[in-house]
């Protein structure tokens, strides 16, 4: 991920199968923390945030999605491998159109250069801290 001193526009995908979400792991090897959250990516000038969540969940899983809704937007300015970036994230709550994602423990997909993995994880670590999801306004989502 390019750091530049630009506000990125990304769109995310809440994926929630009971007790569990569907995260991405990060490492940030400045802080020694491992962090998670929620797929998805940039958006392209001109293409609409539900279109770039779509696209990039294909892209990364070959995975469709389904009952796609809107929640909100959230402002994340962060520090990450000692550097300052600033997103906009378009908030969506979505399910896999394929019923196996919810049997699989994780996925390995490649973002970029680099490998990566997508996994479910409890709610439960996350609310109750043991775990590190961001950005933090995603919370009020869970509900």
């Amino acid at each position: 991920m390019a750091f530049t001193e630009t506000i990125r526009v990304l769109a995310l995908g809440l994926i929630r199968d009971h007790d569990r979400l569907f995260v991405s792991e990060g490492i940030d090897r400045q802080k020694n923390q491992k962090f998670y959250r929620f797929l998805g990516g940039g958006v392209d000038f001109g293409e609409p945030s539900a279109v770039t969540l779509e696209r990039e969940f294909q892209e990364e899983l070959g995975a469709a999605l389904k009952n796609i809704t809107y929640l909100g937007c959230l402002e994340n300015i962060f520090t990450y491998e000692g550097r300052k970036g600033h997103e906009i994230i378009q908030l969506y709550r979505c399910d896999f159109a394929d019923d196996r994602f919810y049997q699989l423990e994780e996925v390995t997909f490649k973002e970029g250069e680099r490998q990566k993995r997508a996994l479910w994880l409890p709610i439960s670590d996350f609310t109750m801290g043991d775990l590190i999801l961001y950005p933090t306004g995603v919370f009020k989502y869970l509900t």
